[in-house]
């Protein structure tokens, strides 16, 4: 049996002993082939990050090529809230103007004095402030709280309580209407960009994090102060990391790209000649029109006549653009259409002696809508499932959720009691079960409104017959009773 195991362990190949030197050199062998990995791996991920910096170069230059499209400009007196009888009243008018700027998509609302220094000195205040925190130029009242209302209705309400303090100009402004604009986007939404601030929260260099409306704050790829108001496109959700991320954009990116109405910018312009002088656009304003009742007929404009890149529509005052221009020192000319291109009256034959600058705003640019042509429109693009809805705006309730419950458990408790009221048999419908509304109908439907009300109330008609009304109660002046 030995001999036999012997035998077999000698006839098995002895394995070569390797030397301590061949070892080192193997081991080194694997080292290297480990590097040139790393190495291949890093260069990959260089190519990587080059392409794709390369693709954001050539869709930055594509943005670039893309021409920005035409705006809209409207200019209104501030001294308009003047003639307001009372604080509500102006804070109301001045809510006006910011809803018809978003009906009609304007770009840029300029608020201006029509009054002067001179004849209004005791009513201005500083506004504007240098380096060293020392006034430079002067206002009127009535202008800042009106530019105010417009800067406040316009930005989103969970970026208001970063940029709005407390203050006497917008006391009132809860009782505005909202603007509801595309931009002011639900927490629920899910359009790319987003309007946002920058908060003070600590980020990795090169990096902030930016509050845009949803549970938790965006890291965006730039390092900027906090509390500066910014537009994020936010990146598509990855699933190797958890937080969201988003790119810094230019405010008209999102206009220019997929064609939504982002708003309007608010200007403040301390008389009529500033308007021109001081436009944010290159080139300045290529049409002007001036509204008056002195003015050509609007229905004599050709449809589609008036092309334009940055237009420019300026309303007056209680006193006309005339007053304006009396009250401005740097204009030489006599006649306000002289300044202007065209120079309009929007609502021939009118009923009234003076319309409002409230009123004419909706009236100009509804008459003029036709009469514009654009040189670069708008792009057109479906974004009805990204963007909230009409149907979205507030907190619709069916009317089975505003029943008190105090009358739903005295329906359930007393179902025999309202059966035996002398009143109930001359019920149409009081064989039919109560319908509860779940939805409200949009289109109106009259008889699930009726079957809504029945749940609530006990209709009684108006002729009673004897026998069942009292000898008491049988007069002309009580026709009807309620249980």
């Amino acid at each position: 049996m030995s001999a036999a195991t012997a035998n077999s362990r000698n006839t098995k190949t002895a394995e070569p002993h390797k030397s301590w030197k061949k070892i080192n050199e193997e081991r080194k062998a694997l080292k290297r082939q480990r590097k040139q990995d790393k190495a291949l791996k890093d260069l990959q991920r260089v190519q990587e990050a080059e392409a794709a910096t390369k693709e954001a170069t050539d869709a930055t230059k594509a943005a670039k090529a893309k021409p920005h499209p035409s705006t809209v400009s409207i200019a209104v007196p501030g001294s308009i809230l003047e003639n307001a009888q009372s604080a509500e009243l102006r804070a109301y008018v001045a809510g006006q103007i910011a809803r018809a700027a978003c009906i009609f998509r304007v770009n840029e609302v300029i608020v201006f004095d029509d009054v002067g220094v001179a004849t209004a000195r005791e009513t201005k205040r500083s506004y504007e402030q240098d380096a060293e925190g020392n006034g430079t130029a002067t206002v009127r009242s009535s202008s800042l709280q009106l530019a105010r209302i417009l800067q406040y209705l316009e930005c989103p309400q969970y970026l208001r309580k970063y940029f709005f303090p407390l203050h006497k100009d917008l006391k009132y402004s809860g009782l505005l209407n909202p603007l509801d604009t595309p931009h002011h986007l639900r927490q629920q939404s899910k359009f790319q960009y987003r309007e946002g601030v920058v908060c003070d929260k600590q980020a990795k260099d090169g990096h902030s994090y930016a509050n845009v409306g949803l549970l938790n704050d965006v890291l965006i790829d730039k390092a900027l102060d906090p509390g500066v108001r910014v537009t994020v496109k936010m990146d598509p959700p990855n699933e190797t990391s958890r937080k969201q991320r988003g790119t810094l954009v230019s405010p008209d990116e999102p206009r220019r790209e997929t064609g939504v109405y982002w708003g309007y910018q608010v200007r403040i312009a301390h008389s009529l000649s500033e308007i021109f002088t001081k436009s944010p656009y290159a080139g300045g304003y290529d049409v002007t029109i001036g509204t008056s009742d002195r003015g050509a007929s609007v229905h004599d404009v050709p449809s589609k006549s008036i092309e334009y890149n940055h237009i420019l529509i300026v309303f007056g005052g209680l006193q006309g653009l005339e007053e304006a221009l009396a009250n401005d020192e740097k204009l030489t000319v006599d006649e306000p259409e002289l300044l202007f291109d065209h120079y309009v009256n929007v609502l021939p034959k009118q009923g009234s002696r003076t319309i409002r600058t409230e009123e004419a705003l909706l009236i100009a640019l509804a008459a003029l809508q036709e009469k514009l042509q654009p040189q670069h429109a708008d792009v057109e693009s479906d974004l009805s499932e990204l963007l909230p809805r009409s149907e979205q705006t507030g907190f619709p309730m069916a009317r089975d959720v505003l029943v008190s419950k105090k009358k739903k458990r005295k329906h359930d408790e007393t179902p025999a009691a309202a059966h035996d009221t002398p009143m109930q048999p001359l019920s149409a419908s009081a064989d039919k079960p109560s319908l509860a509304l779940m939805h409200p109908n949009p289109f109106n439907d009259r008889a699930a409104e009726a079957a809504a009300i029945e749940t609530d109330f006990e209709v009684v008609p108006a002729t009673v017959p004897a026998a069942v009304v009292a000898p008491s109660a049988a007069s002309d002046e009580d026709l009807s009773r309620f249980d």
